[in-house]
């Protein structure tokens, strides 16, 4: 249950019950009431509970200064017992200080909803899809293909709780120039390791992990491919490492925690005549023209300061009339919303496939892209370059191993995916409160510590169905009013992280809770002498494990009870 979303709608209808009075006292003069009326949750903790705007709103077509709207709806406004106070504050804004019985609710909700605790119903069950990470499987993941990996999983896992039905998936890029290159280099490298002089190819893949995948196969199957005819030799050596690449970025990713619902091949689009079929209907729809030999795709039609080639005079269909078969396989495929995740330098390529898959007789707002900024390793101050392993780039595997799965999942989640990325991998190991995963996991440790030793007292979490449920009104303290409504937010910050594609909300949830129930535990005695205070404060500490526990598995890390 969406709680603030409840009392929302409450006010709502509160505020145009106001207004109508208002106006049936002739105190206002308005047509209409713009709806929905905004009512938003302050930063600030002395502007209430909830504000809104409206009074702003609707002063132009009342005739009168934004303050006085608002001071008219306050006078007209029926308080209840929801609400505890109601000030016209600034320009015209209402603030809302509700009455903290209403955050009580929430208790016996967690208890009963445990892991689904945090959950709606707002995406109704559309069929959304989320690619991410798609790397060429040219070569190992690095750095940008894990802050995407993070930050796809974790919306993937944010709109599956928000009611969406998820598919992740990655597409397999095993066509192309960069196929074309990789047999270059695969056939260099084994030449090579059998003694044979070969000059390397300029555009070839130069990583050691080229090197490694031809020493396994002659290990495998020695000179065979040596005497075959070229091009049947590189059609063999690619097949192989593409195997075996494909199959140790899937492990990588599992030891990552990311696990995709469907692989899809690039190569599956020009084996099954999807380019075709897309060419024709583009064709069909005006927007394909020839010239020198070439297919254009008309995209200045559509808004964009330039046509494409889609097929170039030789016949080879280029990486983009791929790239647009596979988005109308997307939408064939009847998803409501589709959902990619690149890197910040495919940032030209956003508006003109948007306008590709208008131009195909799609709805482009159903596409949506996140464009992610570079990450940063930094090491004892100091700007991390190379691999020591492979010479190269960083690997995923190797910033696993260095800082584990989980510092590595939080803090390449923790910044919005607009923001460059520092990732200090000193702090991401130090066991310290500056260190904000170890904080959050600290937390939760910390709970279930005070539960083991409260059930070594012979004190239990009470139940909350029955007749001997605590009382809730006993929690009246700042600290516990604060950590309460924290609690109270998350449905609702899951519902606005899944639907604004922000899963780095869910890392300021977690730091912001963690930071409540530390307040929350120095200032309030869990295990006390006043029975019935400490019925209610267990079961307060056991929501906020149950909560923290959901939070870290949304993002993929665990929620350890020792440390």
């Amino acid at each position: 249950m969406n709680f603030v979303e409840k009392i929302r709608k409450q006010l709502q209808k509160s505020i145009e019950e106001a207004l109508h009075k208002a106006q049936k006292a002739g105190d206002l003069n308005f047509e209409n009431i713009p709806t929905p009326i905004n009512l938003e949750v302050p930063r600030e903790k002395q502007h209430g509970d909830f504000a809104t705007n409206i009074a702003m709103i609707m002063a132009k077509s009342a005739r009168m200064n934004p303050r006085m709207v608002a001071e008219k709806i306050v006078q007209h406004f029926d308080k209840g017992s929801l609400i505890q106070d109601l000030q016209v504050a600034g320009p015209g804004f209402i603030n809302f200080t509700l009455d903290h019985s209403w955050l009580y609710e929430v208790l016996p909700a967690v208890q009963e909803q445990d892991a689904k605790y945090g959950a709606s119903d707002i995406g109704a069950g559309k069929k959304v899809q989320v690619e991410f990470v798609s790397a060429n499987p040219t070569g190992l993941l690095h750095m940008g293909n894990a802050r995407g990996a993070a930050l796809g999983d974790t919306l993937a896992n944010l709109l599956n709780m928000a009611g969406y039905e998820v598919t992740k998936e990655f597409y397999i890029n095993d066509a192309g120039n960069q196929i074309e290159n990789f047999a270059k280099s695969l056939e260099a490298r084994y030449l090579e390791l059998l003694g044979q002089e070969v000059l390397f190819p300029e555009e070839g893949y130069h990583g050691q992990d080229v090197i490694d995948t031809m020493a396994r196969l002659i290990e495998k199957d020695g000179d065979k491919y040596l005497q075959m005819d070229r091009e049947l030799r590189r059609e063999l050596l690619v097949k192989y490492a593409l195997q075996e690449k494909l199959k140790g970025i899937a492990t990588s990713l599992e030891n990552f925690g990311v696990q995709y619902d469907i692989w899809f091949s690039e190569q599956s689009l020009h084996d099954e005549g999807a380019i075709e079929k897309t060419l024709e209907q583009l064709r069909q729809n005006g927007y394909i023209y020839e010239n020198e030999g070439a297919l254009w795709f008309k995209a200045t039609a559509v808004g964009e300061e330039k046509d494409e080639v889609l097929v170039r005079s030789n016949g080879i269909p280029t990486y983009f009339a791929a790239d647009i078969a596979y988005h109308k396989n997307k939408f064939d495929r009847q998803f409501d919303w589709v959902i990619n995740i690149w890197g910040a330098d495919h940032h030209g390529h956003v508006s003109r496939m948007k306008n590709a898959v208008k131009a195909l007789g799609y709805d482009q707002d159903k596409l949506d892209i996140i464009l992610m900024q570079l990450v940063r390793l930094l090491k004892g101050g100091e700007i991390v370059r190379m691999s020591k392993r492979t010479g190269q780039y960083i690997t995923l595997d190797e910033l696993v191993e260095e800082v584990g799965k989980d510092a590595a999942r939080f803090f390449f989640v923790m910044r919005s995916a607009d923001s460059h990325l520092d990732f200090d991998l000193d702090l991401a190991k130090s066991q310290s409160a500056e260190n904000p995963v170890y904080y959050v996991q600290y937390a939760h440790a910390r709970i279930c510590s005070i539960l083991r030793t409260a059930q070594e007292a012979g004190y239990k979490v009470p139940e909350t169905k029955t007749e001997q449920a605590p009382k809730y009104n006993l929690l009246t303290h700042p600290a516990e009013l604060a950590l309460l409504r924290k609690i109270v937010d998350l449905p609702d910050e899951v519902a606005r992280a899944a639907t604004a594609m922000e899963p780095h909300r869910m890392a300021r949830y977690a730091q912001d809770l963690a930071s409540l129930f530390h307040s929350f535990y120095t200032n309030c005695r869990v295990i006390n002498d006043e029975e019935e205070l400490r019925r209610a404060r267990l079961l307060l500490v056991d929501d906020s494990r149950i909560v923290l526990r959901n939070v870290l598995n949304w993002m993929g890390l665990t929620a350890p009870e020792r440390m």
